[in-house]
């Protein structure tokens, strides 16, 4: 857990170097997935870009407005990738995918201890 919380500082001070660029949106779109347990619909938008005669993603797009097709579109330019915002370049370094994996692993090893104690405690019973 120690080192979750030192990699959330590592990830928040993260300085990544990026090329800020401009983009012609080619094809704008959204889906929607609707789950029925919970009753909530989740949507995903997906914008497409042309940057020096290549087609492709623009990553961490959070809502259509602003994205007209044959419109230019302020991009960041990480690693080949394009992203909508500074928050995607940031979320893709090498320090924020072990930040996010150590993450998932404290939440996991928290349920399983839950899980031991809980068996534990049905045993002395």
């Amino acid at each position: 857990m120690v080192i979750t919380v030192f990699l959330w500082f590592a990830m928040d001070q993260s300085e990544p170097e990026y090329e800020e660029v401009k983009a012609m949106v080619v094809s704008t779109g959204s889906r929607s997935l609707f789950n029925k347990k919970t009753g909530n619909r989740t949507t995903f938008y997906e914008v497409m870009v042309k940057y020096e005669g290549k087609e492709q993603k623009l990553h961490n797009v959070h809502g259509l407005a602003g994205y007209s097709e044959g419109g230019m579109v302020k991009a960041y330019l990480y690693n080949g990738k394009l992203y909508a915002n500074v928050e995607g370049v940031k979320t893709s370094t090498p320090v924020a995918i072990a930040y996010f994996t150590f993450l998932f692993g404290t939440f996991g090893m928290f349920g399983y201890t839950l899980y031991l104690m809980s068996k534990q405690q049905s045993q002395k019973r």
